[in-house]
């Protein structure tokens, strides 16, 4: 489900175990989160690892100025291009086939969600493109079963344990958030 403009909206998953959705109640708290930091009316978005799309289009539905939407799983692509398509947002949202270290370099971004698999183990990598890709006040979501290390690429300023999720908001060294 999602809030906003596309309230109430259920959307569509990619079949199979190569994505792991967002629980609606994580989603939910990480985006109360965001809108207390000021971090999603008219932001530039990208959801990485987007699976469903449901983290950028929650982002849209609450204000975002456009968001993209980049998986390498042509699948879960197509389920993002149908969720778009069903809540209405596909003027602000483009998907592309792409990894996270990719489309972050195609920054800046103002706000980059990170849902990456949990068997994943790039993030110093994928660390090193967010400080890259990320806008000078930008707010970076990391997700994952475990808390990732941020600090000397990027600054924590909060960490939130959901169940087994994780959930680390991080900035650049030296924003105002």
């Amino acid at each position: 489900m999602v809030a906003g403009q596309a309230r109430g909206l259920r959307l569509a998953v990619p079949p199979g175990d190569a994505t792991r959705p967002t629980s609606d109640r994580v989603r939910e708290a990480v985006f109360n989160a965001l809108e207390s930091l000021d971090a999603i009316e008219g932001a530039r978005v990208l959801d990485a690892f987007a699976g469903s799309g449901a983290l950028g289009i929650e982002a849209l539905s609450r204000g975002a100025a456009e968001a993209t939407f980049a998986d390498t799983d042509a699948g879960a692509r197509a389920v993002v291009a149908a969720n778009v398509a069903h809540t209405g947002l596909e003027d602000r949202a483009t998907v592309v086939g792409a990894d996270g270290a990719t489309a972050l370099a195609r920054g800046p971004w103002d706000l980059v969600l990170l849902d990456p698999p949990y068997v994943f183990d790039g993030w110093s990598t994928l660390l090193a493109g967010v400080a890259e890709g990320l806008s000078a006040d930008g707010v970076a979501v990391l997700e994952s079963d475990r808390e990732i290390e941020v600090e000397g690429v990027l600054r924590g300023i909060r960490v939130r344990r959901y169940g087994g999720t994780v959930v680390t908001f991080a900035t650049r060294p030296g924003a105002s958030t």
